[in-house]
């Protein structure tokens, strides 16, 4: 039986990305937020879902080097489920989560956010044109 695993998401993140160290790589574990637009009671309202991405290596560096929260980006990668055993309960638990292998930077300029606009002013020079 074929099957394919791919996600492509485009979100906000949630909170400052935070680094760690694993044996001879780096890890980062991240939040993003995906808004849809639904119709409720016939007024369209925002809906939030929040999806928890891990990206490793270099592209863990780069989120931490060039996102905060609030910065809009683009995540592709793949789902996974992670299981484990619940030390209180004893209950078996799961979460899906997005294994990302591919991170685009969306926004631009350099605001903190992510989301400024370039320093490039949109009002008209004041000098003279050379032709």
């Amino acid at each position: 039986m074929a099957s394919y695993n791919r996600v492509v998401l485009v979100g906000n993140l949630c909170a400052d990305v935070e680094l760690r160290d694993v044996g001879d790589t780096c890890v980062t574990d991240l939040r993003l937020a995906v808004n849809d637009r639904v119709k409720r009671d016939g007024e369209w309202v925002e809906e939030a879902t929040y999806v928890d991405v891990v990206f490793w290596g270099r592209t863990a560096e780069i989120a931490e080097q060039y996102l905060s929260k609030g910065s809009p980006c683009m995540v592709e990668g793949r789902l996974k489920q992670d299981t484990w055993e619940d030390k209180e309960t004893g209950a078996n638990r799961s979460k899906h989560k997005i294994v990302g292998d591919r991170l685009i930077l969306l926004g631009g300029g350099n605001n903190a956010a992510g989301g400024g606009s370039s320093s490039r002013s949109a009002s008209p020079s004041t000098e003279a044109v050379p032709f």
